[in-house]
């Protein structure tokens, strides 16, 4: 079969795309046929060798797909011909892949590949996020940075169909649009954007920040809290890891509170098919529609994943192994 493998950490234009010998499934795993795979950003750093797991080279990147099982173990609850979705660390831009019976989901038949593949990683680790870490309630408001790539985009859409008012910051016009037409009721421009914040909130500021970006954001999201407001803390797109005066979650009675999926299903993998669960009826409903940038085939995963280096991809950005 044929994968897209980093053979050395130059970055994704060193991503090459070579024939490999076909995965046969030990005891718990599912083999998949590819039918997409999403693109991430761990997978941008694993390029690079500046991703917390650092696999030695050669390894085939993806870590998330929708596909067909081949084969799956008996008692798994999986068939060949199922219709899946699965999340892998690595694997996924390729024609097969191995996952355990853990990370092995129904999708649902009125959904593509396309679409399936873009839920394991974003919209597991906001179900998560918003429900588990966030405590979010019905009529509270949601602040969502990096509002237009895959993060922000499964937090709008999750937040407002768990009834959330949504308010996404941008940092361009295109994207102000662009996340509106996924389901933002408001937007606002990065520059300047806890001012904004507090003319929309009447002062009284938002009860959740999503913030996958990090940097010099974070104070500012910070006093965009009201009290009893919950920071989420996604990740550091940005590159710069903030820090925090804890007396500012003293003096407003607000929190900071990391949201590390990874850490959590890794402790307890059925945890994985438990959020699954609670994903699945935002999926067969149709208000969870993952909005794709580019589909491209697997000769030009490399492409694929440099999309993500300047931070302008207005969704998500998937693979092809069939094309």
């Amino acid at each position: 079969m044929y994968a897209a493998t980093v053979t050395r950490t130059d970055g994704p234009a060193a991503l090459e795309v070579t024939e490999t010998p076909a995965p046969t499934p030990g005891d718990g795993q599912v083999l998949i046929d590819v039918k997409a795979a999403g693109v991430n950003f761990p997978d941008l750093l694993l390029t690079k060798n500046m991703y917390q797991y650092k696999p030695e080279p050669p390894f085939t990147l993806g870590g998330e797909l929708a596909g067909v099982v081949r084969e799956a173990p008996a008692g798994s609850g999986f068939s060949a011909g199922d219709r899946v979705a699965a999340s892998t660390t690595t694997g996924a831009f390729a024609e097969q892949v191995l996952a355990p019976v853990t990370n092995v989901f129904p999708l649902p038949d009125a959904m593509s590949f396309a679409a399936g593949a873009c839920l394991p990683m974003n919209y597991l680790t906001m179900t998560f996020a918003l429900l588990k870490r966030g405590q979010l309630q019905r009529g509270e408001t949601v602040l969502v940075h990096g509002a237009a790539g895959g993060i922000g985009t499964a937090t709008i859409q999750l937040a407002a169909a768990m009834g959330a008012h949504v308010v996404s910051v941008v940092s361009t016009e295109d994207k102000a649009r662009f996340v509106s037409s996924v389901g933002s009721h408001d937007v606002v421009l990065a520059d300047g954007f806890k001012d904004s914040v507090s003319e929309l909130t009447g002062g009284r500021g938002v009860d959740v920040v999503v913030d996958p970006v990090g940097g010099d954001r974070f104070t500012d999201s910070l006093r965009s809290l009201a009290p009893l407001g919950r920071l989420l803390v996604i990740g550091f797109t940005a590159g710069d890891i903030p820090t925090v005066k804890v007396n500012r979650l003293l003096l407003n009675n607000i929190d900071v509170r990391g949201v590390a999926w990874g850490a959590y299903v890794m402790a307890d993998p059925s945890r994985l098919r438990t959020e699954w669960d609670v994903l699945l009826p935002y999926l067969e409903s149709g208000v969870v529609d993952p909005p794709i940038a580019a589909t491209y085939p697997l000769s030009r995963a490399g492409e694929a994943v440099a999309q993500l280096e300047d931070r302008a991809v207005l969704g998500k950005v998937v693979v092809d192994p069939t094309a």
